[in-house]
């Protein structure tokens, strides 16, 4: 299906020897940050989608915008929108209480005009999928999602002309580990294929209409460092570089992995990425001569803090009943856990992690535990509140038990232990963990296991030590279990041998609502020291 938008009031430049002119908006991973408030604190912060909105109804009056005038400006988004803060958790659990669905309409008043799905948009399954995309007024372009029962408005691609008279083809995709993180039931009526060889299929008949200009959404990163083209990652869940050399796209506009990236060139396509949270957006420029030639610059632009008060008035609704159930008491803790550094815990160990790997053994029963913590330093106060709890674990992620051995035990640790690097004798967090982005959350805490690092040993066998908590022996001809998070039983983070592991059962328990659930229960709760980590250097 080929759907085809003009602009009204088409017209063409009458001086031949000027370019026609191109302005793109693009934002990625928003994650449902619609307002300008952090939900950590609940103060005023800069960005959202609303603040986007406010900026893109004045644009002839912004200095900042690069383009003239409306009719030559396109808004794009590169997805994950459903996913992300409270207030779209509380909005998905409570839409049958409200007449209009929060993210589309802060995306309808910022103008949105095209937009892809993210891989956290299937985090809440077809039906969710459906309502978000039918409340957007935009068209959802996505060419390697296959909807098997063909009630979603997904296209492949459309060839959009602009006022001045260029023909713009864009396309989009998403990156395929959908397939490796979604939870089945979720992808039941979806089919997401490879993301290169379909953008690749459409990207022929695309130039073939005669378009000026070509443009893939994907959201997928860069899987190269943009300065050094060092390859950075041996998995396909990122192949922007892959997708520009092997396709002639004259823009690729990228997201996921959350980096700012102004401007970046490769094999003749332009590339960019915005920060995720809606707190800035790649604004971009297109000319093409006439005679082809084409002169693409782009540049990264704050959101700043000024909302759209109007459609703000009209979603506050289920902002304050979301505020409201982030301030309600769950329980107490017997001592308040001071925010922890991340260097430090990673070190000595983490309250916080304690208490997630507390929950996740309760649930399970499970022999080991492994979890991960956010790229913020958080803590808890004494007195707990959901809002303290969804900060703390920002993630949807459900729990699964994995059957397990001694070796799939330790080749983890050793991913565990390449966090760190020594300088001046002196441990450090390996970039590793912070290139192409900041990757905190593939550090794993255990419990129940004591183990120890040598850094001065080469990665690959830093583990000097693995035991039972209580001191006794791991065998090599027995199994045991894990549990775990659904996203790390998938083996993403640099832990194939856990990806490799049989599962044995899972949840469909979000992890926030059991922690919230264990505090209740125990309160007040003494969290359990359920860890023993020793590094070397």
């Amino acid at each position: 299906m080929i759907s085809t938008a003009t602009a009204n009031g088409f017209m063409t430049n009458s001086n031949q020897n000027n370019p026609r002119t191109l302005h793109l908006v693009f934002t990625s991973d928003t994650h449902g940050n619609l307002f300008p408030v952090s939900y950590g604190t609940g103060k005023k912060k800069e960005g959202g989608v609303l603040c986007l909105a406010e900026r893109l109804q004045h644009l002839k009056e912004n200095p900042d915008f690069p383009g003239e005038t409306k009719e030559n400006t396109l808004i794009l988004d590169g997805g994950d929108s459903l996913q992300g803060t409270p207030l779209t958790t509380y909005y998905l659990s409570h839409e049958g209480d409200y007449p209009y669905h929060p993210v589309a309409e802060a995306f309808n008043a910022c103008g949105l005009s095209y937009f892809t799905l993210g891989n956290h948009d299937f985090n809440f399954g077809y039906e969710n999928i459906k309502a978000y995309l039918n409340a957007l007024h935009a068209q959802c372009i996505c060419a390697n999602v296959r909807d098997k029962k063909g009630e979603l408005p997904i296209v492949p691609y459309v060839i959009h002309t602009m006022e001045n008279g260029l023909r713009v083809g864009i396309t989009a995709a998403v990156t395929d580990w959908v397939n490796v993180w979604e939870l089945s039931e979720n992808l039941r009526y979806l089919d997401v294929t490879e993301p290169e060889k379909a953008l690749k299929e459409v990207l022929s008949p695309m130039q073939k209409e005669g378009c000026d200009l070509t443009i893939a959404i994907y959201h997928g990163g860069f899987e190269e460092d943009l300065q050094t083209g060092e390859k950075l990652s041996d998995t396909t869940e990122n192949i922007a570089c892959r997708i520009m050399r092997d396709l002639d796209f004259d823009i690729l506009l990228t997201g996921h992995q959350h980096m700012e990236v102004p401007s970046f060139e490769l094999a003749g396509t332009h590339a960019c990425q915005p920060k995720d949270k809606c707190t800035s957006y790649c604004a971009l420029r297109a000319e093409v001569f006439p005679d082809g030639t084409k002169k693409i610059t782009s540049k990264i632009v704050p959101v700043g803090k000024e909302e759209d008060l109007e459609t703000g008035e009209k979603i506050y609704p289920v902002e304050a009943a979301a505020q409201k159930w982030l301030d309600a008491p769950i329980g107490t803790l017997t001592s308040k856990i001071p925010p922890e550094e991340k260097l430090s815990a990673a070190l000595y160990g983490s309250r916080v992690a304690d208490l997630f790997n507390a929950v996740q053994l309760e649930k399970t029963g499970a022999d080991f535990s492994c979890t991960s913590l956010g790229n913020d330093p958080l803590g808890f106060h004494k007195d707990i509140t959901m809002r303290e709890i969804t900060a703390a674990y920002q993630f949807t992620n459900t729990v699964m038990v994995l059957e397990v051995t001694k070796e799939t035990i330790r080749e983890s640790l050793e991913r565990v232990a390449s966090y760190f690097d020594l300088k001046g004798g002196k441990p450090v967090i390996s970039e590793r963990f912070l290139k192409p982005k900041v990757e905190h959350y593939n550090y794993d805490y255990w419990a129940n296991l004591d183990y120890a690092f040598d850094l001065r040993k080469p990665l690959g066998s830093r583990v000097v030590r693995m035991k039972m908590l209580d001191g006794t022996e791991l065998e090599d001809d027995r199994t045991y279990t894990l549990t775990t998070s659904n996203y790390r039983a998938t083996g993403t983070g640099g832990y194939p041998a856990i990806g490799k592991s049989r599962v044995i059962r899972s949840t469909t328990d979000e992890m926030p609502d059991l922690i919230a659930d264990y505090i209740r229960r125990h309160s007040p709760v003494d969290i359990p020291k359920n860890s023993r980590i020793e590094v070397l250097w």
